[in-house]
């Protein structure tokens, strides 16, 4: 036997954490069998077809299995697909932290899912610039084109994103708000910088107002945000379809907690997708659910009949593996596997043998099962320390590599991952402060969504009592709100409000600087502790395998186990700072994004084209 098959058999595992993960539908997926549970993908190809033909306006299909049959690895073909094809834009959600906020929190997975790369190698959200620009000009230009241009027209021009979205507006009168369009037309520039804020527009956040002005943005500060992130929902998606069918997919959206009036995760998602549905212009809103919850939890709403008539026009059952697609499955697996490795194993299904897989198929196992057994075997003697819990740690780490900025702007689940942090190492003593219990707030309908959690404990014998809020918006009513509550103590019970924050507070925000001053001083004594990317990163890592351990068929046990033994909270910066002595201080390092001002000129422009305003976009 070769040595290093031998080597590389031992101290890599293929199998090993091999859960379709976020990252998984929009970057590199795992080997697909395209005949496993083609009749699903082909239903969905079949009903975009139907859409881009114009024979539908809207399809609604929902797909049913049970955990671990492949509903993900179906959704990750279908992305794939579209990816290569360029026939339709996807948008991908699989996770709701607030219930209460689907509409918002839905946008900012709309903005995040647009700016994915599509057909062309370009991001989908520059595919619908590009659409936007060609037909306002009557030319047929490829985004690569304008990408390439921005930076020189821009600078002969700074005006030139506004000339644009006028023009564009005369074709499209229906945008409420041309904001929308001028925000679009932004990601055509190849600077991050430009994206980034474009984007986090276009998610629904405020941007420093230094960048609005510069970008020709408005800050849009409302109480109704669900109402503004619908309405924006709205408007984009209507843009997208009078150039391609959108399709949008919810997947699974599991969650262990209910909104205000009692709804599971699964209800509020397939109302929300009824709502959808009703609004799109052209699309497919593709659902995958558990058969128990689509029968116990959607059909029986009381508007049932009208959201299964729209979300479920189509209901497709996924189908378990037999014999041969088991066979089909892991031989597909390994092939990448050792093309990957530079290796040629002695037989494609080395070193498995083809009897037991076989038997194993005979049991109609679920894919998930197939892969656990190859983990489980996948070993010539005495292989197999691996620990599942440290794989899919790791996993998230690579993964976070690429997505952390998402993350950074995610108030929830930032805020998710700290509690998970401190729960793991409640009864230590840590800062001198013996963590008792972390709990949630008990708030008023008009002050939810501002405050996170607290911390119980004791402080050198004295009760201490600390509440946290991250707060990553940039500017606006929020940050006030926010501030107001946290220097609050009697009215929500504490001795102490930490503020978790990257960035500085305007100074300009005379309120919010107001409330902020009265946060550190010494008469209430609270905190403001620096979120910095690689603080959190651990922590976001570990709650994102907590939150996937049904999946990864690991032990809420286990998982704490691992971050106790890893001392991954225990030696956390931010959770550290969050139980020291007050410091009272600013962080110096806090992000001052007022003073980064977006650079309208360009230090060469011997290669810009020469363009007039009157025919921005022609090429030479």
């Amino acid at each position: 036997m070769p040595k290093d098959l031998v080597n590389v058999i031992k101290n890599h595992n293929p199998f090993l954490g091999r859960v379709v993960r976020d990252q998984n539908v929009w970057g590199k997926g795992f080997p697909d069998v395209s005949s496993l549970n083609a009749h699903a993908s082909d239903a969905v190809y079949e009903a975009i077809e139907k859409v881009s033909s114009g024979d539908r306006k809207v399809v609604g299909i929902t797909i049913t299995a049970e955990r671990g049959l492949g509903k993900s690895h179906v959704i990750s073909r279908i992305r794939h697909w579209l990816q290569a094809d360029g026939t339709a834009l996807f948008v991908y959600m699989s996770q709701c932290s607030n219930l209460n906020r689907i509409k918002a929190e839905f946008l900012t997975t709309l903005a995040n899912s647009l700016k994915q790369v599509g057909s062309q190698s370009v991001s989908q959200w520059q595919h619908l610039a590009t659409a936007l620009i060609n037909e306002a000009f009557n030319k047929n230009y490829k985004p690569q084109q304008l990408i390439n241009q921005f930076p020189g027209i821009l600078a002969k021009n700074p005006k030139v994103v506004e000339v644009l979205r006028d023009k564009v507006l005369r074709i499209k009168p229906d945008v409420e708000n041309p904001d929308i369009l001028t925000a679009i037309l932004w990601t055509l520039f190849p600077d991050p910088a430009y994206e980034v804020f474009a984007i986090r527009w276009l998610a629904g956040h405020s941007l420093p107002q230094a960048k609005a002005d510069a970008m020709s943005l408005v800050n849009v500060d409302t109480d109704d945000k669900e109402a503004e992130s619908f309405n924006t929902v709205r408007q984009i998606l209507n843009l997208i379809g009078d150039y391609k069918p959108i399709v949008v997919c919810f997947d699974e959206m599991e969650t262990d907690h209910c909104n205000e009036i009692g709804y599971t995760g699964r209800q509020v998602t397939a109302i929300f997708a009824k709502d959808l549905c009703d609004k799109i212009k052209r699309g497919v809103l593709l659902t995958s659910i558990y058969p128990e919850h689509w029968i116990n939890e959607v059909k029986r709403l009381p508007n049932a009949e009208s959201v299964v008539d729209r979300i479920g026009e189509q209901v497709i059952e996924l189908k378990y593996p037999n014999s041969d697609d088991v066979i089909t499955l892991v031989s597909r697996w390994l092939e990448d596997f050792y093309q990957e490795n530079g290796l040629t194993p002695p037989h494609p299904l080395y070193p498995f043998d083809e009897h037991k897989l076989r038997v194993l198929g005979k049991e109609k196992p679920i894919v998930r099962k197939v892969l656990k057994w190859c983990a489980d075997n996948f070993k010539i003697t005495g292989n197999g320390g691996e620990d599942p819990v440290e794989t899919a740690y790791n996993q998230q780490i690579s993964a976070l590599e690429f997505t952390i900025q998402d993350y950074m702007e995610d108030k929830a689940i930032i805020a998710q991952a700290l509690k998970l942090g401190f729960l793991s190492i409640k009864g230590e003593i840590l800062e001198n402060v013996e963590i008792l219990d972390i709990v949630d707030i008990k708030v008023k309908a008009v002050d939810r969504g501002y405050l996170d959690f607290k911390i119980i404990g004791k402080e050198n014998g004295k009760e201490t009592k600390i509440i946290v809020a991250v707060l990553q918006e940039s500017g606006g009513l929020f940050v006030q709100a926010t501030l107001r509550r946290l220097i609050e103590y009697q009215k929500f019970d504490c001795t102490r409000g930490c503020l978790v924050r990257s960035k500085q507070i305007n100074k300009g925000a005379a309120r919010a600087q107001q409330y902020l001053s009265k946060l550190l001083s010494p008469e209430l004594g609270g905190e403001w502790v620096l979120l910095k990317a690689e603080d959190i990163k651990p922590l976001l890592a570990v709650y994102c395998v907590m939150r996937g351990r049904e999946n990864d068929d690991l032990s809420e046990e286990k998982i704490m186990d691992f971050i106790s033994k890893n001392r991954i909270a225990i030696d956390n910066y931010i959770i550290r700072e969050i139980l020291s002595d007050p410091s009272g201080q600013i962080p110096e390092n806090a992000i001052n994004e007022e003073t980064k001002n977006i650079n309208l000129e360009i230090t060469d422009i011997s290669n810009a084209v020469s363009i007039a305003t009157d025919d921005i976009f022609h090429v030479s």
